[in-house]
């Protein structure tokens, strides 16, 4: 009787080993695997080359664990039912010895089907997972041996499989294992709940995505808030206008600030000995680069980076000046804010005064302002900066130098500064619950 017990505690660890080899071989990570057979380990060529066929391997191990389970059953029926019932009917129970054979068998199927779940598969299986590269590497060898040995049953398993396939319209051949973005997106938001991805590399990884959906206008300077330079101005009046606006390149016009036909580049310009306007023109103001207003931020940043180029200016379908973009606007889109020293201290488009009380750029993009005030100020159709909010606030366009106070039902807004009839500053104070009742 051990000996037999023993034989089926073998049957069902067969069976276990198979139920973990099929998880943990599915559960292994595919970069991983490849890692490992481009270095030449042995284990991981053995089991690329059996998941390089997944309908074969699935059909190996689906075999090995159906045998097993078979093996078990029958055994454990021919060899535990019939003493039981002997010994049953011995002791006196008034019950059919053809009876009593059909509910020993149903009980001992009950019992070994327990132990078969719990220790054959849903024990190793959960194993499997929490150790799948050990466990899949660890087996190969013998899966491989076992995928030799039941090739001609698996192959024709496979061809049926795959015959039954194409019936319901389906390409076993088909390669569907596709990652998309809202995978790697929720695989990126379950690791930073576990711990293993902190804020920040989530955040560069999700502004990787939404980097492709940006477009250039987004994250541009509009040319409202451009530092340029007139080509017919006199040098001194350069000099002045890049020691107080402190950036390393400037657009150059002529006539008028939509007519760019050069970028002075700073640092070629205080290289030069003679800065007389000819050889400044000649030497330190090159080509504008041109880009066009709706161009993606990623495809913009590949033609700057094959380019060599930094700095670029957005014109729009009429061919008018937009704004100016670089490559360091591009990187702040990936990466966050980055406070390049040359351009001294650069203030915030929205900064935090007091608690409910904020200064507020009239070129903030509102979807940010809405964001940090906790209230929808968003119109797809009507603007897009602060500034367009407040004008649709007042409904009309501000006068340069006014200054003024408006209110909405959440907000108090009090204008500081007006410029070429864009709002430059305003503080934003929140209003108290029971200010919103009056």
């Amino acid at each position: 009787m051990i000996g037999k017990l023993i034989l089926l505690i073998v049957l069902i660890s067969l069976n276990a080993v198979f139920a973990s080899a099929e998880i943990a071989v599915i559960s292994m990570n595919d970069a991983k695997l490849r890692q490992l057979t481009s270095e030449g380990n042995k284990k991981a060529i053995k089991l690329s080359k059996l998941v390089s066929q997944p309908s074969r391997f699935l059909a190996t191990i689906q075999v090995a664990i159906t045998l097993a389970g078979l093996l078990s059953s029958a055994f454990a029926a021919d060899s535990f039912a019939q003493p039981i019932v002997e010994r049953l009917i011995k002791s006196g129970v008034g019950i059919s010895e053809e009876t009593l054979s059909t509910i020993t068998l149903v009980v001992i199927t009950l019992i070994l089907a327990y132990f078969n779940l719990v220790f054959g598969e849903l024990v190793p299986k959960r194993i499997a997972m929490k150790r799948a590269e050990k466990m899949a590497l660890g087996m190969s060898p013998a899966l491989y041996g076992v995928s030799v040995v039941f090739k001609p049953i698996v192959f024709i398993l496979t061809v049926s499989t795959n015959l039954v396939l194409r019936i319901f319209g389906i390409d076993p051949n088909e390669n569907d294992e596709k990652v998309t973005e809202e995978e790697i997106r929720m695989l990126l938001s379950q690791g930073r709940e576990q711990g293993t991805i902190n804020d920040y590399e989530n955040e560069i990884i999700q502004n990787v995505f939404e980097f492709n959906d940006t477009t250039i206008e987004q994250i541009c300077t509009h040319r409202i808030d451009v530092d340029s330079l007139d080509a017919d101005d006199s040098i001194e009046e350069w000099n002045k206008t890049i020691f107080e606006t402190r950036h390393t390149y400037y657009p150059v016009f002529r006539d008028n600030n939509e007519n760019i036909i050069g970028i002075l580049d700073t640092k070629d310009y205080f290289r030069l000995n003679k800065k007389s306007k000819a050889s400044v023109m000649l030497n330190a103001v090159d080509e504008p680069f041109y880009a066009p207003e709706g161009l993606k931020a990623n495809v913009l940043f590949k033609q700057m980076k094959s380019k060599r180029r930094y700095f670029a200016v957005i014109i729009d379908e009429y061919g008018g000046f937009e704004g100016i973009i670089t490559l360091h606007d591009l990187m702040e889109a990936l990466v966050g804010d980055m406070y390049d020293i040359e351009e001294g201290k650069v203030l915030s488009d929205i900064q935090l005064l007091t608690e409910g009380n904020w200064r507020i750029k009239g070129s903030a993009d509102i979807h940010e302002v809405s964001e940090v005030l906790g209230v929808d100020l968003t119109d797809e159709d009507l603007y897009d900066t602060f500034n367009g909010y407040v004008c649709s606030v007042i409904q009309r366009v501000p006068n340069d130098g006014e200054t003024f106070i408006c209110e909405t039902e959440d907000f108090i807004i009090s204008v500081k500064t007006v410029k070429n009839h864009m709002i430059q500053s305003a503080t934003v104070t929140k209003k108290d619950t029971e200010d919103k009742k009056d």
